[in-house]
């Protein structure tokens, strides 16, 4: 495969997702992650309220960072180090529309992009009247703020979403996945436990599957086929996200962790970081302005932004949201 690279300053919100442009002061409960974050040392089983079926690993020494030269310039997915990680569970899934229902209907909770009244939307899956663009994002015109958009208007305020409870939620910042956390008992997984779990056993590996990205001619993954930003040719099936369980599980029987959505991880993104990390059990920085996303979604095309990929690391501001971005969680 021949990889082509976004040049972009660090690498980041191509093709990803656009910042969101201001600050909002949110409850100091939504901004730290739960009480007894750390790894656990025995995997716990979800509860009633997260009901999504759990992955247990038993955690163990994996090479982290990019070993097949796929890195984007300035994305920090180097020097490639060796990182032991204790034994955590993981949802199988990222969370769902039904999940995050719950959530909202349990607690009355409304997420950033209710709260600013706009959130990003891909200009292919628009369904907003003219009076509600607010206008592209500076630099790539494919990502427009529209009002009304949010979790369940995906495509602006005319679209009434039916039949998509199995795919993943979409329009939530790192706050809203961290104020479901904080409900659900939960917590958003390390930048380290992520990799660990979506390389499913193939150390060194470019995919969950292995290195070749298609099977024969099938797709193993929701991503971007056509010319990018203009037309998708859908050959995997997906214009846009694609039901939580679909393609096939990784070793560990993880789905999707590349392709579909953008995963939120609890740390701060630096891309200097893997020169000083932790052995083990890495928790990211300190402190930082953008929170780490993993994953790629289904915007993501080799020509432009190769970020399917186990290794591949972006990162945005904890309070923006967009069309593509959601997340998974792990126990405490």
């Amino acid at each position: 495969m021949t990889s082509g690279h976004d040049e972009t300053q660090g690498g980041q919100r191509s093709c990803c997702s656009p910042a969101r442009s201001g600050e909002q002061q949110l409850p100091e409960r939504l901004l730290e992650p739960p009480e007894n974050s750390a790894v656990a040392s025995e995997p716990v089983v979800s509860g009633p309220r997260h009901q999504i079926e759990q992955v247990l690993l038993d955690g163990g020494v994996f090479a982290m960072g990019d070993s097949s030269g796929d890195r984007n310039p300035g994305d920090g997915e180097g020097p490639v180090h060796r990182v032991r990680i204790g034994p955590f569970g993981i949802d199988a899934t990222s969370v769902t529309n039904a999940d995050f229902a719950r959530f909202t209907a349990s607690t009355g909770y409304r997420t950033e992009a209710e709260t600013f009244g706009y959130s990003a939307v891909f200009h292919l899956a628009l369904k907003a009247a003219p009076s509600d663009i607010m206008g592209p994002a500076t630099g790539t015109p494919w990502w427009l703020g529209v009002r009304g958009a949010d979790w369940r208007h995906r495509g602006g305020p005319l679209d009434e979403p039916t039949g998509l409870d199995d795919h993943p939620v979409v329009h939530v910042s790192w706050n809203d996945a961290m104020a479901y956390c904080g409900w659900a008992g939960r917590r958003l997984p390390t930048e380290a436990e992520w990799e660990f779990a979506s390389r499913g056993g193939l150390d060194a590996a470019r995919y969950p599957w292995g290195d070749e990205l298609l099977d024969g001619d099938s797709w193993r993954c929701n991503i971007w086929q056509g010319r990018f930003p203009v037309s998708n040719e859908i050959s995997d099936g997906h214009l846009f996200t694609a039901p939580a369980r679909s393609f096939q599980p990784n070793g560990y029987g993880l789905w999707q962790t590349v392709g579909n959505v953008w995963e939120w991880c609890a740390d701060w993104y630096d891309p200097q970081y893997y020169g000083r990390s932790p052995a083990v059990d890495p928790q990211g920085p300190g402190e930082g302005s953008t929170r780490v996303m993993r994953g790629g979604s289904y915007l993501c095309h080799d020509s432009y932004c190769n970020r399917y990929r186990n290794a591949a690391r972006s990162s945005n501001t904890p309070d923006s949201s967009s069309g593509n971005t959601g997340f998974r969680t792990v126990a405490l």
